[in-house]
């Protein structure tokens, strides 16, 4: 089986509190990846880890073949990011937003048209960013993710604070893409409906720590749940009884 993205104890800690604590993850090739874990689990420590954005207190991990820290530039080359709320520029329109992003990244002004097509906004690149809905900024930001078609999205929160209509977008928009141009998707979510419609396979943080890595059949089988089980409720379980035996190592 062959894995785009592989960490190996990837650790960060601050001062006394672990973060992301020795996890070790396995990102198949062309799916898309679920990752899991309530509020402060770790998730977007790891995904800033990956991205370079903040550097690993310990352990070590690969992209596509490169490896952090030495092939750092590299990685970021392979990546496309989408980072909680994008930013842009208000009085610029959508495709002069993405055309920075572009310079940066030295690509061809190609590109630009290429993401806003991707993304379904080519007919509204010429309008100002700030007169986009929620959902088209939402887009927009996927089109700056996908400038230049990199082999790895990392998307953390791609439906944040959209609509019901939104949400279904990005949804089937993000599991067109890797069969659109053979991409592998990492994507985080408290959207776990969203999550079980999209993953082909699923990791689970709960306190830093790596519960559950593998298929959503194997997460229901883990937890001993029937196969008509949804996401949601696997999930609870399985975080629950580590919040328990969490309690109870803490009285011995």
């Amino acid at each position: 089986m062959e894995y785009i993205i592989t960490t190996e104890q990837l650790t960060k800690k601050y001062k006394n509190f672990v973060s992301v604590n020795n996890v070790s993850l396995h990102i198949r090739k062309g799916s898309i990846y679920g990752f899991l874990g309530p509020n402060g689990a770790g998730k977007s420590t790891t995904m800033k880890m990956l991205l370079g954005l903040t550097a690993p207190t310990k352990g070590s991990f690969a992209i596509d073949g490169r490896h952090f820290p030495e092939d750092r530039i590299d990685i970021l080359k392979e990546v496309g990011s989408f980072i909680e709320s994008p930013s842009f520029y208000a009085n610029l329109t959508g495709r002069e937003n993405l055309d920075i992003i572009r310079r940066i990244l030295g690509l061809p002004k190609d590109s630009v048209d290429d993401a806003l097509e991707l993304v379904g906004l080519e007919e509204f690149g010429g309008r100002l960013a700030k007169k986009y809905s929620l959902g088209m900024k939402q887009r927009l930001g996927l089109a700056g993710a996908l400038l230049g078609r990199p082999p790895v999205l990392i998307l953390d929160e791609p439906t944040n604070g959209l609509d019901p209509s939104g949400i279904h977008e990005i949804r089937n928009l993000v599991k067109s893409l890797p069969d659109l141009y053979d991409c592998t998707i990492m994507i985080s979510s408290h959207m776990l409906s969203e999550i079980e419609l999209m993953a082909d396979d699923i990791g689970i943080l709960n306190h830093g720590n790596l519960l559950f890595e593998g298929s959503l059949e194997d997460l229901r089988h883990s937890v001993g749940k029937a196969e008509s089980t949804n996401l949601e409720d696997v999930f609870l379980t399985m975080v629950e009884q580590d919040n328990t035996s969490r309690k109870q190592r803490a009285k011995l």
